[in-house]
């Protein structure tokens, strides 16, 4: 019976040894996948914030002449101001 208990003791603590190698293998795969937490993030907004872009008044007027060339095209309206003959105006 002395013997059995002290082989059960060897077997234990033979176990945890080996679990102690696991646990610690275990604990360096996680530390890999998990990033270090002194690391910065990467493309951080306010680090790389460019500068906002402005439109001189002219540049503006010129923009909007041609959305609205682009809308009377859209719409069929001549350069007169008047809609080209293919298009039917419906009363309500």
């Amino acid at each position: 019976m002395k013997h059995d208990a002290e082989l059960l003791n060897a077997a234990i603590e033979g176990f945890e040894l080996q679990k102690q190698r696991i646990d610690a293998q275990i604990a360096e795969m996680r530390r890999i996948l998990r990033p270090e937490p002194t690391a910065k993030p990467r493309n951080n907004v306010t680090e790389i914030a460019k500068p906002k872009r402005t439109v001189s008044p002219a540049a503006r007027k010129r923009m909007a002449a041609a959305q609205k060339r682009r809308w009377a095209a859209a719409r069929g309206i001549t350069a007169g101001g008047e809609l080209s003959g293919d298009h039917d105006i419906k009363s309500r």
